[in-house]
């Protein structure tokens, strides 16, 4: 059966890699800690059960000294794509797009159809990670498909990774932190801890309120974590089970699925989530530039999720 581990062993390999490219750039002052960092998450990936809780919380502190002493810096930049590299680009035009839409497509294929796959009357794919393994074999055919149309030498994609992590750092890693996180306060009891608060300031005894405290404290929670997925446990132990699914009788997959989304919005108002902090560190934006764009749409999306909420997850 294929388990997420052999994504995890694909995603520890480029780090791994990147590791060694980053160790070899003599040009680079701060080499030494890049690849320190980056040999450090390729071991989370590939040899992080092994490690077992003791390990890894070492491993995460280990690579927050690293981060927060600024042993980290950017490396030397290409001079440039090849001019064959770029005639090549000219003449496939908006055919580049293929090999990034491959990712998506195989995701959703995936997902659909590894369920039904059996082997000697077992499931090919483990039925609990098909997203994960649906999503890592998407990156495998997108890098295939991008090296036979541009055919850059073997190791482009190796280093290409390297510039890319030594301009964005330890930001790089920041949803899976905040995710790991959010299991965290889940085990610690925040969630119910969340609630009772909640229930001391909001009138939870309606079921509109409860629904805008579900919604609105998954959106202003993210904000604080810069993750759904770091709020989702939080939110959904405190309000969402106990008085929308427990009290109110509300379907818990329509509960689940747009609670994440309301969690989404605010992703979209945060300068905490990597999606906005990554593009303002590549394009040497000013602080907030992409928040400030998305914040309107992020407010009409939300106040529309919390009308689909209250409609569809109490229609029986």
């Amino acid at each position: 059966m294929i388990r997420a581990q052999a994504a995890y062993a694909l995603a520890g390999a480029l780090f791994a890699a990147i590791a060694v490219a980053s160790a070899l750039d003599r040009s680079n002052r701060r080499r030494w800690g890049n690849a320190a960092f980056w040999g450090l998450i390729a071991v989370s990936f590939l040899a992080g059960d092994a490690l077992g809780d003791l390990g890894n919380g070492l491993l995460v502190i280990a690579l927050a000294l690293i981060g927060g002493l600024g042993a980290l810096g950017a490396g030397r930049q290409a001079a440039g794509a090849p001019a064959s590299w770029e005639a090549r680009a000219s003449r496939l035009g908006g055919r580049l797009f293929l090999p990034i839409l491959a990712v998506p497509a195989t995701t959703l294929v995936g997902t659909l159809a590894f369920p039904g796959l059996k082997l000697a009357g077992q499931p090919l794919v483990d039925p609990k990670q098909v997203t994960v393994i649906a999503l890592a074999l998407g990156v495998v055919i997108a890098l295939f498909a991008a090296m036979a149309m541009l055919r850059p030498p073997p190791t482009a994609p190796v280093q290409a990774a390297r510039r890319l992590m030594d301009q964005v750092g330890s930001a790089a890693i920041l949803p899976q932190l905040l995710a790991a996180l959010g299991g965290v306060f889940a085990l610690a009891g925040v969630g119910h801890a969340v609630g009772d608060l909640i229930g001391h300031a909001v009138p939870l005894g309606e079921r509109w309120a409860a629904v805008a405290a579900y919604g609105l404290g998954m959106a202003l929670f993210t904000m604080i974590m810069g993750n759904a997925f770091a709020a989702f446990p939080v939110m959904l132990a405190g309000i969402g089970a106990p008085l929308l699914v427990g009290r109110f009788g509300g379907d818990p997959a329509v509960i689940g699925s747009l609670g994440m989304l309301c969690g989404y919005c605010g992703t979209l108002m945060t300068p905490m989530a990597a999606h906005n902090i990554i593009p303002t560190a590549l394009l040497d934006l000013p602080p907030g530039a992409v928040i400030r764009v998305q914040a309107p749409t992020a407010v009409v999306v939300l106040l529309a999720n919390l009308l689909l909420l209250d409609a569809l997850a109490f229609r029986h």
